[in-house]
């Protein structure tokens, strides 16, 4: 065992040694009370606070992906509508709703 080895007891499986070789630092600045905030979460969650802010970021980017998502699909269709002038009026949907879950389920109005 070489010296990180020895210290850290670090056993890499072949396979996963170059994506943990390309994986760089980056840094995040943070105020003393906010870390100190995230040590005792992760004291807490049994994890480190490196864990729960790379957790967290993942976790944002997902959301923020999916909202812009619904935006560009949103922009999308009222694109389409402008170009189109095709509209469903609140009645039509609302009943073609009614009839989810039941054996009489309508087609969507929207073709």
């Amino acid at each position: 065992m070489n010296v990180v080895e020895r210290r850290y007891k670090l056993v890499l499986p072949i396979n996963t040694f170059c994506e943990v070789c390309t994986m760089g630092s980056k840094a995040v600045k943070l105020d003393d009370d906010t870390y100190k905030r995230l040590k005792i979460l992760g004291e807490a969650r049994k994890r480190t606070p490196h864990w729960l802010m790379k957790e967290a970021i993942k976790q944002f980017l997902e959301r923020e992906e999916e909202a812009d998502a619904i935006r560009r699909d949103t922009l999308a269709r009222w694109a389409r509508y402008e170009e189109a002038g095709e509209t469903v009026d609140h009645k039509t949907v609302d009943a073609w709703l009614e009839t989810w879950g039941t054996d009489r389920e309508g087609k969507c109005p929207v073709s």
